[in-house]
């Protein structure tokens, strides 16, 4: 360590690789994550799972990062799971329990990443959003739905049951009807159905699709770091706190973001009437 590094933000080498089927670039302060497997619709196997997880994992302690944007290739986001492939594999048969034994470190392991790493992390979808692709949709703190998008929850028409924190995440941000409609019935819902019932936050025609989804991710890449950190993780902890415990962890967000630099910078931005300039720190 240097002399003039601070021992409190430690230098970190960017660690978490692109693998195959999925694209990892640190964009400025931008982690720009992209599933890469266009003839399969984007379906998520083994291996881009856990490059998916060790990606979000260091980005939440990363300095550099301020935003984490998780988008697919081509005509769709995600078609689910590869459990084609795994079924199609060949070999004996897995033994009772290995699915039970395996998700708490695949899936079951991202969503709650997704979700309690305090660094934002925006979700651009389009094209077919099912399975564990609608999981992240409903997961991420801000996603926009090019109009094509078609969400799809296909559990009960395969046979089986939904996986991903979907039967917590749907009721809680579409109501229990809705939530019933899409994981019994199987109902798919477009884009415009989407924002309507709050599954996600925004839609955007192709033309405007990608600017759409530039001025979500430069807000937050450019916004409040500390402040924006903190005001997700109340957020996430609010939903299981009673309020005294959540007053509490308001007075110890308040504590924290008001002793940082951009806390001065905004203020000083109000005082002379112009935007602030904020730093991340």
């Amino acid at each position: 360590m240097s002399a003039d590094t601070d021992p409190g933000q430690p230098e970190q080498a960017w660690a978490a690789r692109s693998v195959p089927g999925l694209d990892v670039a640190l964009d400025g302060s931008a982690l720009r994550l992209t599933l890469d497997r266009p003839t399969k619709r984007n379906a998520i196997n083994d291996v881009m799972m856990a490059g998916l997880i060790a990606a979000v994992e260091q980005a939440g302690t990363d300095e550099a990062v301020r935003v984490i944007v998780l988008r697919g290739g081509g005509a769709n986001f995600c078609g689910g799971a590869d459990i084609v492939a795994r079924n199609a594999a060949g070999g004996a048969r897995p033994r009772a329990g290995s699915i039970q034994r395996r998700l708490p470190y695949q899936a079951h392991r991202l969503i709650p990443l997704i979700r309690e790493t305090q660094t934002p992390v925006v979700c651009a979808v389009q094209g077919w959003t099912t399975g564990i692709g609608l999981a992240l949709a409903v997961a991420a703190d801000v996603t926009i739905a090019a109009s094509d998008t078609r969400f799809w929850a296909p559990f009960s028409e395969r046979g089986f049951t939904p996986d991903s924190g979907l039967t917590w995440l749907l009721p809680r941000r579409i109501g229990e009807v809705r939530a019933r409609r899409m994981l019994l019935l199987g109902e798919r819902v477009d884009a415009a159905t989407a924002v309507d019932w709050g599954l996600v936050h925004g839609t955007a025609s192709a033309d405007e699709f990608e600017a759409t989804l530039d001025d979500v991710v430069g807000r937050l890449a450019t916004g409040p770091t500390v402040g924006l950190g903190l005001t997700k993780w109340l957020l996430h902890a609010g939903a299981s706190n009673t309020l005294d415990e959540h007053l509490r962890n308001e007075a110890f967000g308040m504590e924290l973001s008001s002793r940082s630099e951009d806390f001065r910078e905004g203020l000083a931005a109000f005082a002379t009437k112009r935007s602030p300039d904020f730093r991340g720190r």
